[in-house]
């Protein structure tokens, strides 16, 4: 049977709300699309007990990453979390907002790194036509479930996923790292930005332990109701 969703709330999730809900005493974080390392600082602020597992496959990305973020709780990797283990073909954005102010424009130099994805762009390009999807270079891919095994990771408290329509490929490959993580947030769209990209209600159907926390238009949060 299908899971019911419930309503949306307008605005968004963020993460002084993801502390009163996972509590300040989380000690382990998977944030996957990570990016510069901006969410990552205030994850290390809100949940000031907390390991982090940073994933960003994007280079240009990770270089900023590696030099925004220096916390001895934080370990971060040059990869992607997919459904299989080994190499992908990983799909870079460019361009930049035309809305952009020149001052924020200077953080992207080498453009926009931000919309990337293991997935293929599909409506995306109409949605955000300044975004563009040129380049396709190969990165190191991880199953959630392999990397969990291979690193000792234990029980988790919150997995953070942004990743451009790849958050299918991530449950395909995490059901046994799942089932021991007690809130799973992410981005979703119900329409397909990304080709093969899960509805809402495509995923609340691949978590059949979860229940669904909160809706906001693009985000949701998740949590385990077999922990």
């Amino acid at each position: 049977m299908p899971a019911i969703l419930p309503s949306i709330t307008p605005g968004e999730i963020n993460l002084r709300y993801l502390r009163g809900v996972v509590g300040p005493s989380a000690s382990v974080i998977l944030e996957i699309g990570a990016n510069d390392g901006s969410h990552t600082r205030q994850m290390l602020e809100q949940f000031p007990q907390a390991v982090i597992y940073a994933f960003e496959p994007d280079p240009r990305a990770f270089a900023k990453f590696s030099a925004n973020v220096r916390d001895p709780r934080v370990r971060v990797f040059n990869a992607a979390i997919g459904g299989t283990d080994g190499e992908a073909e990983f799909h870079t954005s460019g361009g930049l907002p035309p809305t952009m102010t020149e001052e924020k424009a200077v953080r992207y130099a080498q453009g926009w790194d931000q919309s990337g994805s293991l997935r293929a762009p599909k409506t995306h390009t109409m949605v955000w036509p300044w975004c563009e999807f040129g380049e396709k270079i190969p990165v190191r891919v991880h199953r959630l479930d392999t990397f969990a095994r291979d690193n000792a990771i234990g029980p988790i408290d919150l997995i953070w996923a942004d990743m451009q329509g790849a958050e299918g490929d991530l449950i395909a490959g995490g059901a046994e790292t799942l089932a021991k993580t007690r809130f799973f947030y992410t981005e979703y769209s119900d329409d397909e930005w990304y080709e093969g990209q899960p509805t809402l209600q495509a995923l609340a159907d691949m978590l059949p332990s979860f229940k669904i926390v909160h809706r906001f238009p693009m985000d949701v949060l998740f949590k385990n109701a077999a922990l």
